[in-house]
């Protein structure tokens, strides 16, 4: 999984299927770059290469946007604030995020997955799914393609990637993350099965802390315990996304890569240990959940109208609230100032909550954002 961003799988608006072998089995190949935004940074400045670095601001309110593998092991994560990280690894190293060198560095290894294919499926800067089903230059295998890949571009940016292949998006992205850093997973038609059953549910996409916990009560730990369990148990318990527990646990993956992505919307959820219900509380989450939105609205260069604020209560009912403006948020500030105008009009609040979010829609070059009264928020976590 990318560690620049939270798990982003939206669907939307596409344009342009990616082919379809005989048998209806493709050829997906998922690259993910190993620690992208401090790998580029320990590149660039050799003073901080074996050292433990954050990308992200370092003050009170900061957020660690991405970190070195060696920050990883003190247990250093994307999305953590930056004063916990500081305490699990008394020796982290902030810089400042650089999206120019980010963006060039993307554009550089974006040209090296469509050398090998026109179906190239962007997730974030660093992340792409590949249909290889048709091999346009003959190479002879997507295992082969894949290795190729990383090699070059290991060679044109001096990064290094991690891939999985497989016949489907879904086991494709958990293998790529099967052998980081600097790895690669293949799993064949006919292993998808067996080695989703091997993995804890943690890895599938969709599923956060609480979910887990969730699944643990009613003794799901492994993907072979979420294979026992029939669609209807799944429904019950996961509501919407019983279906795709469902699919998943059995390696079932339909979705075809997409080329030329066209985005909803774009945010970001926190689901938090404890329950939050004091406004002091409130007002400081809503800062972090500003400052990681924030980031990826300028990562993605997007520019939207309309700005919606989502709180599941600790009763798992939900709210949201939502503005929009005749013209695009103009910057950062204006989009904390309407992220608090949304909350103050809800203060005070009937119950804690347990999961805050806030999310921009009505983007531009989406025409179907018209309705934004359910905007395409990405998940963090499965409640």
């Amino acid at each position: 999984m990318a560690d620049e961003d939270a798990p982003n799988e939206d669907t939307g608006n596409f344009a342009e299927d990616a082919p379809e072998s005989e048998g209806g089995l493709r050829k997906i190949i998922h690259v993910d770059m190993d620690a992208f935004f401090a790998s580029v940074e320990q590149r660039d400045n050799p003073d901080l290469r074996g050292k433990p670095v954050a990308v992200g601001g370092s003050g009170g309110r900061g957020v660690v946007a991405a970190a070195s593998y060696e920050a990883r092991k003190f247990g250093v994560r994307s999305a953590m604030p930056s004063v916990t990280a500081k305490r699990l690894c008394p020796d982290l190293v902030f810089v400042r995020h650089r999206f120019d060198a980010y963006k060039e560095a993307s554009s550089t290894i974006r040209e090296v997955f469509r050398y090998f294919t026109p179906h190239v499926e962007p997730l974030s800067l660093d992340e792409a799914y590949l249909d290889v089903t048709d091999d346009i230059h003959g190479i002879g295998s997507a295992t082969r393609i894949a290795q190729l890949i990383r090699k070059r571009i290991k060679e044109q940016t001096g990064l290094t990637a991690s891939a999985g292949v497989s016949y489907n998006k879904f086991i494709a992205k958990l293998a790529s993350d099967q052998n980081k850093p600097d790895g690669m997973c293949v799993i064949k038609p006919g292993e998808g099965a067996q080695f989703v059953a091997s993995l804890p549910v943690r890895r599938f996409h969709g599923v956060g802390p609480k979910g887990a916990e969730k699944m643990a009560r009613l003794g799901i730990e492994t993907g072979a315990d979420l294979a026992a369990k029939d669609v209807e148990f799944l429904r019950e318990n996961f509501g919407s996304m019983g279906d795709y527990l469902y699919r998943a646990a059995r390696g079932i993956d339909l979705r075809p890569v997409r080329a030329n992505r066209i985005r909803k919307s774009l945010g970001g959820e926190r689901t938090y240990s404890d329950d939050i219900s004091s406004g002091a509380a409130l007002r400081e989450a809503m800062d972090n959940i500003i400052d990681i939105v924030w980031e990826r609205i300028e990562r993605a260069e997007a520019k939207g109208r309309t700005i919606t604020l989502k709180l599941k209560y600790n009763d798992f009912t939900s709210l949201t609230r939502a503005k929009s403006l005749t013209e695009n948020v103009a910057d950062k500030l204006e989009f904390a100032r309407i992220g608090h105008e949304l909350l103050e009009e809800l203060l005070p609040l009937p119950l804690p909550i347990r999961l805050m979010g806030l999310t921009l829609s009505n983007l531009e070059g989406d025409e179907s954002t018209k309705d934004h009264r359910k905007p395409d928020t990405a998940q963090l976590s499965l409640l």
